[in-house]
């Protein structure tokens, strides 16, 4: 996701008093209103029938699109050659309908061609001979590059295949330590013949997470995979340097430049280094040049929208560059002769504004603006003069018009509800004061509104909003609007410039940080359900509406409902379990009454990448929990990868594990030993370690292996105090550990087992799943992961007694209540058209 669809994007910037969206805003004329009268009902339509469209959990045949495509337009006719008879308000909803029906179908149209594009299953896996041409700038990760690429023709066996148009790949380094090969130094343009194996997109699919397949969707990415070197029958071989991307060229190599030019002291929080980070994602949007730290930062104060190429500045170059046209083009008497300087202004501006935009990389929010700018600049340039609410909806239509996905980005939301209250409370006027400090008010009254207004909506989309994003924003906007991006854009032509801006971006980090650091910076709530969350949003428009202040108390009502709202709990005496969506690894949610656990924290996915952060942590944060235990089954990377985040976010939580002395979770917090006999309470629910076994004296301690894995029995107990539904939590143990718990008569016996080892053939023995009978069984794994888990031996082990095997990678992450028993997957009730689907 970018970083202008993040939370910090809630805190958007006033629009300069000469923007090119603001005239077109203003108040429309009677005269003008009738004339389009239509047009209201039009532009609902679209966006109720993208809304609608979006909603499906699977397309429906070209044959329905199609016949819907023909009543809607015929329908649209049917109303428009009737409009001097029909009932205004009749003809209005039937233009409506018309509307949303053609809509719908043109959108489900736009999805069937891209489906039909798609990965063929059998090609899934296998060694394909690909020829094809980087089509992106190229991004450096900690074990090699990502790339794109656009595909050419592709062979399997000496035979074409068809894959997808656009593939995102892999190119790993090879080898360990001083003998490590990097990748070659791949740039947009060359031409590659190489080996690769390619899968269908498959995202972790959590409750409230990032929706990853839909984000490819958006890219027009329909395949990912890795490039094969060693063992692949023909090494990859480079073509040509061509010349195609050529604004994809021009940005890695000005990437890198600015990168090379600033270069670091060889400390990973070196400051300069991490202001080049942000100077190259100014310059050329590239997001992934800033660090994580530094991320945080900017959430945590409301600006990252700032720090990426977002809506405000390619507004704030359009201005600048209507301004610097139309001042060029009165030079020139004939110029003004065969086209008027304001005319030529705007349409110089939306066409730079669409270069910036362009080489900044032409991301979705990127795309909004120009489209939005373009047009408003079309309807001033034909002298229309509309009410606001209808220029403002013509561009949130025409928006969905060349991207109807963008409805599902937070970014949308944010921006266009911003822009909207900017209109509806705009007091400025012909007769408005003009001194600076009416000026300087008006700016500090704007940048409130939009705070207020968007607090309530950020709440909602994430589950946070940033307290001091106010007093940051009105330091950074202008800062770094007026400061550092002129800075960092004229270092494409003096480089020494971009060492000024650089050194900018290290005095705003200094005031970042400090107001990071205040207490109760930002602010987690637990995510509302969308009614209550709507009300807010409501609440939080009427008290910044222009109304009087009684009308305006109204919204307090609708607001408190959002903020106090907390999940529902299970009752005393029962559990639920949430078995999460990490990839090849383990991370498990156990929330009794009053308690929650957390099993495992999901693996390591890079230096600076891991299940805690991007997962586990915006999970916990939105459902508003608070961990009492983080129980860590043993050391093994995908089980402990993520450790350190939650630790980091849940400071009163208590760790229990195998880990070994010298395991880094060890430095965070003391872990303490998980040994067979441990037993607690919670709410009436009974917990029990049942492995690994206290070591002898003499013996030295159990080691951080799959041997010592921390094996957790948790029990439901009724109202007379009867055992109820139980769950195993298994860890990675294997066989032999497996043996030792079937011959020490330990309760294994349970309605929910998370599979041992992922699925592993090593693991899952006859008489282990004997003794535990669960109703269903759980394996964590990845989808198409290198270890085959689960294999299947261990499958039909498993459907040979019956039991229930739900993995993962199709069903997202799974939920159990042991009131019930009942299993929900998280991908059977968010199925959306462009989700992945596996036949279990």
């Amino acid at each position: 996701m970018s970083a202008s669809d993040r939370p910090a994007a809630a805190v958007l910037p006033v629009q300069p008093p000469a923007t090119p969206t603001a005239a077109p805003a203003a108040v429309g004329e009677r005269s003008a209103s009738a004339r389009v009268w239509p047009l209201p009902a039009l532009l609902l339509g679209v966006v109720a029938g993208t809304a609608v469209q979006l909603q499906q959990p699977q397309l429906f045949g070209g044959a329905a699109y199609a016949a819907a495509l023909a009543v809607a337009l015929v329908v649209g006719a049917g109303v428009w050659l009737r409009r001097r008879r029909a009932p205004a308000l009749a003809m209005q909803g039937a233009l409506l309908l018309a509307s949303a029906v053609l809509v719908w179908a043109l959108c489900g149209l736009r999805a069937l061609a891209f489906t039909a594009q798609a990965l063929p299953a059998e090609l899934e896996g296998q060694d394909l001979q690909v020829t094809g041409v980087v089509a992106a700038m190229v991004q450096a990760r900690d074990d090699g590059v990502r790339f794109r690429l656009a595909v050419q023709s592709a062979r399997l066996d000496e035979r074409d295949v068809r894959v997808p148009p656009l593939v995102d790949l892999g190119w790993y380094a090879q080898g360990r330590g001083d003998a490590v090969q990097p990748p070659p130094a791949l740039r947009p343009g060359q031409r590659w013949q190489l080996t690769a194996r390619l899968k269908a997109p498959h995202g972790a699919l959590n409750p409230q997470g990032f929706d990853y397949e839909l984000w490819l969707w958006e890219q027009g990415v329909q395949a990912t995979g890795y490039v094969r070197q060693a063992s692949a029958a023909a090494p990859p071989r480079l073509l040509e340097q061509g010349w195609q991307y050529p604004v994809e060229q021009l940005r890695q190599h000005v990437r890198d430049a600015i990168l090379a030019g600033l270069p670091a002291s060889g400390s990973a929080d070196d400051v300069r280094q991490r202001a080049a980070g942000v100077v190259a994602a100014l310059v050329t949007g590239d997001q992934r040049a800033i660090e994580r730290g530094d991320w945080d930062v900017f959430r945590a104060t409301g600006v990252a929208h700032l720090m990426s190429i977002s809506g405000l500045h390619i507004t704030m170059f359009a201005w600048l560059a209507v301004a610097v046209v139309g001042a060029l083009w009165r030079r020139s008497r004939r110029l003004c002769l065969w086209l008027p300087a304001p005319t030529a202004a705007l349409a110089g501006g939306v066409l730079l504004a669409g270069a910036y935009a362009l080489f900044s990389g032409w991301g979705v929010p990127a795309q909004r603006t120009v489209c939005m700018l373009a047009v408003v600049s079309l309807l001033r340039i034909a002298g229309l003069r509309w009410p606001w609410p209808q220029v403002w909806l013509l561009a949130c239509a025409a928006v969905l018009l060349v991207d109807p996905w963008a409805l599902l980005q937070p970014g949308f939301w944010l921006s266009f509800v911003a822009v909207g209250v900017l209109f509806a409370t705009d007091a400025r006027g012909a007769d408005a004061p003009r001194a600076w400090h009416w000026r300087l008010l008006a700016l500090l009254r704007e940048q409130a509104t939009i705070t207020l207004a968007l607090a309530p909506l950020t709440l909602l989309l994430f589950g946070q909003v940033s307290v001091v994003g106010l007093v940051a924003n009105l330091l950074a906007i202008p800062w770094v609007t007026l400061v550092v991006t002129p800075l960092a854009f004229a270092g494409v032509v003096w480089a020494p410039l971009w060492a000024a801006a650089a050194w900018c971006v290290q005095l705003l980090l200094v005031v970042l940080q400090w107001l990071a650091g205040w207490p109760g910076a930002q602010l987690h709530l637990a995510l509302a359900p969308l009614v209550l969350g709507m009300a807010a949003v409501a609440g939080a428009l009427l008290l910044v509406a222009r109304l009087p202040w009684g009308w305006r108390a109204l919204g307090l009502p609708l607001l408190l409902p959002a903020l106090w709202w907390q999940q529902q709990r299970p009752p005393p005496g029962q559990f639920d379990l949430l078995a999460l969506d990490v990839g090849q690894g383990q991370a498990v949610l156990v929330r009794t009454a009053g308690h929650s656990l957390m099993y495992d924290a999901g693996p390591r996915f890079g230096a600076s990448s891991d299940a805690g952060q991007q997962l586990l942590v915006p999970l916990l944060r939105a459902q508003g929990e608070r961990l009492d235990l983080l129980v860590l089954s043993h050391g093994d990377a995908d089980h402990t990868g993520g450790a350190a985040a939650v630790l980091a976010q849940q400071p009163q939580a208590r760790a229990l594990g195998t880990l070994a002395p010298d395991h880094p979770v060890q430095q965070l917090r003391a872990v303490q030993p998980c040994v067979a006999g441990q037993r607690w309470h919670w709410d009436g629910v009974r917990f029990d370690v049942l492995h690994p076994p206290a070591p002898l004296a003499d013996a030295p301690p159990v080691r951080s292996t799959n041997a010592g894995s921390c094996v957790l029995r948790i029990t439901a107990v009724d109202i007379d105090g009867q055992p109820g539904r139980a769950a195993l939590l298994t860890g990675d143990i294997e066989r032999a550990q497996e043996q030792a718990l079937v011959d020490g008569g330990v309760p294994l016996a349970v309605d929910l087992l998370l599979v041992p080892h992922h699925g592993s053939k090593t693991s899952s023995s006859a008489a282990f799943l004997n003794a535990a009978r669960p109703a269903v069984a759980l394996v964590q794994a990845g989808y198409r992961n290198r270890f085959g888990h689960p294999a299947p031996a261990v499958v039909q082990r498993y459907r040979e007694r019956g039991i229930a095997l739900v993995a993962t990678p199709g069903c997202g992450a799974a939920q159990w209540s042991s009131a019930s028993g009942a299993l929900r997957c998280t991908r059977a009730q968010r199925r959306r058209y462009w989700h992945h689907r596996l036949d279990e």
